[in-house]
């Protein structure tokens, strides 16, 4: 299925882009998100009519992120969890914790923007969390994992 993309997605492309996808993955998520319309006559007219305002909002998208970004890089917050006495923790730190955590700081995200690629944190010490708050922006939390006194 033949899609026009409204944002810039991943890897797939940016914004005015007809791409091929598998036409599951653009009924399902591409569409109903608003990344995405069918490559339709209609749609590219209508889309070539609305260009400059989908440029515009994606600039603001991007700014608003890369501000984010910079006060993100400010942050290091300290989490005082359960642990056993070889720093091992009695759960675990996720993607949720780590967000109501940065935004209780003062910066709003979401877990979906949390990425731990090596899972939960189990155990105390430092840890560099990457934050993706647009396809073109990362940045990262310096978090301190320390034992409940």
């Amino acid at each position: 299925m033949d899609v026009i993309l409204l944002e810039k997605v991943g890897k797939m492309g940016v914004l005015g882009d007809t791409v091929a996808v598998k036409s599951g993955y653009a009924r399902n998520y591409l569409i109903p998100q608003g990344k995405a319309v069918p490559a339709s006559k209609d749609n590219v007219k209508v889309f070539e009519e609305r260009r400059a305002e989908l440029e515009k909002a994606e600039a603001e998208k991007l700014s608003a992120a890369q501000a984010r970004a910079d006060r993100l890089s400010e942050i290091e917050l300290t989490i005082a969890a359960n642990a056993g006495e070889e720093g091992k923790l009695f759960g675990s730190i996720g993607p949720r914790d780590v967000a109501d955590l940065v935004t209780a700081a003062g910066v709003e995200i979401s877990k979906a923007e949390v990425k731990m690629p090596e899972g939960p944190l189990r155990a105390t010490g430092e840890y560099n969390i990457t934050i993706q708050l647009h396809p073109d922006v990362e940045s990262s939390v310096h978090i301190i994992v320390v034992p409940e006194a």
